[in-house]
């Protein structure tokens, strides 16, 4: 295989980056799109031995999963690698993604994966929007492989107070030419209605603030002023942020989110700029469930609840159990170890808020806490004199009955496993946004002590390749 060849080629499957893939002469093709199920003419740009890169010249004959994209940016922003794959499509594809990488990458044989819990709403799901700043004024999202910044005029995934938050924003940039703005996040309460934007800058003072600020205000006012929908959106707190401080410029430090479960149950969350709080709060309820069946609760357990964010699983567990049996409830303790300081403050708040006083948070890194608060290691802090010296830990426990990791994209430290693994818990509840370092970090826990029970995917991310899955595995 050549360089510049036009290869006809059947696509087989396709990656978490969106591009397809399949095999000609021989060797694995990766072509820049298409769905499973394409006959496609694609040209050769890089030849390898045993394998080559290609970009989609002509779809000879199409999938029977293959529909029209609806998104006019589709195959220009990066963000819907899926748009042209039907929703019974997508969800296969990804079932079939995670018990792939359970097997390749976790060592397991055959893996029990559940059917993905799909997803009702399939557009504008989105309740955070990351808007990167481009510099001549671009708003918008990242071109895929690039760093050309595409300018979104509309998006299927965002709400309406995102993107028109976003027209200000590039409406400001243009009108003054401040160049200081990188990034805009909108994150957008849908139980309230509560909108929050945070501008991050490389200055810490930005020219003309208080006029941007009146124009996100605007915007999403002029959103409940024109419409007749039931939600009415409000500006409730503008932040800035510069080198990793933020500082609340117009409004509220948080915005308040209100969750109704699918049995009547409500729950409150106070959202600050920098905490996390899962973007599908539909699907958030499917998922935290899911996590609540495989932790079975019935009293008196010790739960760790390790990278809490805002508390929201915690929380969750027990709001669960608190209905099913009040003294039980009142027996269970959780304990959450979270590195971001002001998500530790959000989970304390959202404690007091939902009238649960059986939660301790802790702001550290779990890697270092649970190995000091069960005397397993030694803590150390940094005194006034910039000396290390020993601290104790904030709180000592004896024993945990089950473990609850929700980690970031990159999955969890091997020195947390190994702490995770010390403590000797009944269950593990392993909430994971990367099939790939879950699938990694579970090889890990079933070669020391664990054993794989089952997975079960929830699709967080209609149209991209990602997807959320929750995990059970119970100590030998």
């Amino acid at each position: 295989m050549e360089k510049n060849q036009i290869i006809e080629i059947k696509i087989e499957d396709m990656l978490e980056d969106g591009r397809a893939f399949g095999r000609s002469e021989g060797c694995a093709v990766f072509v820049s799109c298409g769905v499973p199920g394409d006959t496609v003419r694609a040209r050769v740009t890089k030849a390898k031995k045993s394998s080559a890169e290609a970009v989609l010249e002509e779809v000879i004959e199409p999938s029977p999963d293959r529909i029209s994209a609806k998104c006019p940016f589709a195959g220009r922003c990066g963000g819907c690698a899926l748009q042209e794959l039907s929703y019974d499509a997508q969800k296969r594809l990804k079932t079939t993604q995670v018990k792939a990488k359970l097997t390749r990458l976790g060592g397991l044989d055959d893996p029990k994966v559940n059917d993905i819990i799909g997803a009702d709403t399939l557009e504008y799901y989105r309740n955070k929007a990351v808007f990167a700043v481009g510099p001549h004024g671009e708003v918008g999202f990242v071109k895929n492989k690039s760093h050309f910044v595409i300018d979104i005029e509309d998006c299927m995934l965002q709400t309406d107070a995102a993107v028109v938050c976003a027209d200000a924003l590039r409406a400001f940039l243009r009108k003054t030419r401040v160049s200081c703005i990188t990034q805009l996040t909108v994150k957008t309460a849908f139980g309230t209605g509560e909108v929050m934007a945070v501008v991050e800058s490389d200055k810490k003072e930005i020219p003309q603030v208080e006029t941007l600020v009146e124009m996100f205000d605007d915007a999403v006012y002029s959103l409940s002023a024109d419409s007749d929908d039931s939600m009415a959106f409000s500006l409730e707190s503008v932040a800035v942020i510069h080198k990793g401080k933020c500082r609340i410029i117009a409004g509220k430090p948080t915005i308040t989110e209100e969750v109704i479960t699918d049995d009547g149950r409500t729950l409150n969350y106070e959202i600050s700029p920098q905490s996390f709080y899962q973007v599908n709060p539909e699907q958030m309820v499917r998922l935290y469930d899911k996590a609540a069946e495989y932790a079975a609760l019935e009293g008196g357990e010790t739960v760790l609840d390790l990278y809490c964010g805002a508390g929201t699983i915690g929380l969750w567990l027990l709001e669960g159990l608190r209905q099913k049996d009040i003294t039980a409830f009142e027996k269970t303790k959780v304990i959450g170890i979270e590195s971001v300081k002001p998500a530790v403050l959000d989970a304390n708040r959202n404690s007091v808020i939902n009238g649960v006083v059986n939660t301790r948070y802790i702001c550290g890194k779990a890697e270092e806490e649970l190995p000091g608060m069960m005397g397993l290691a030694k803590l150390y802090k940094w005194n006034e004199v910039n000396e290390r010296v020993e601290r104790e830990p904030e709180i000592r426990i004896d024993k945990v009955d089950v473990a609850v990791l929700d980690p970031p994209r990159a999955g969890c430290e091997e020195a947390l496993l190994e702490a995770v693994v010390k403590a000797e818990p009944a269950r593990i509840v392993y909430v994971s946004c990367d099939p790939g370092t879950l699938a990694r970090d579970i090889k890990y826990l079933t070669a020391n002590g664990y054993e794989f029970i089952e997975a079960t995917p929830v699709d967080q991310f209609p149209w991209t390749t990602h997807c959320e899955v929750t995990t059970l595995l119970k100590r030998l």
